[in-house]
C-alpha cells in the first residue's frame, strides 16, 4: 500500500501497489511524450507535427484523469458515503464542475 504525505493538501489516499504503479507508469509515459515535444521544438519540426503530438498528450492526460476519477469514486467516495459522510458528494460535484469547464 502506498500512503505518503501530500504537501499540497491535507487529505491523503492509500493506494494499492498495483494502482500506484499503473498511475505512475502512465505519468512517466506522458512525461516522455512531453519531452518528445520539447525535442521536436528544438529540432524545428513542422507545426502540425507538434500539434498532433500535443493532442496525443492531452488525450493521455484525459485518460489518466478518467482512471483516477474512476478509482476515486469506487473507493474514496463510496467509502465516505458508507460511513455516513455525505459531504463527499458535494466535493465530487465541485470536482466534476471544475473538470467540465
Amino acid at each position: 500500500m502506498q500512503e505518503k504525505s501530500c504537501e499540497c493538501c491535507s487529505k491523503t489516499k492509500e493506494r494499492s501497489e498495483k494502482e500506484y504503479k499503473d498511475l505512475m507508469n502512465r505519468l512517466k509515459r506522458i512525461e516522455g511524450q512531453v519531452r518528445g515535444i520539447q525535442g521536436m521544438l528544438e529540432k524545428d519540426c513542422y507545426c502540425t507535427d507538434i500539434i498532433v503530438q500535443v493532442a496525443a498528450v492531452n488525450a493521455a492526460l484525459n485518460s489518466f484523469n478518467k482512471e483516477l476519477l474512476s478509482n476515486h469514486i469506487r473507493t474514496c467516495v463510496a467509502d465516505n458515503i458508507r460511513e455516513g459522510n455525505d459531504e463527499v458528494i458535494d466535493e465530487l460535484v465541485i470536482l466534476l464542475q471544475k473538470l467540465m469547464k
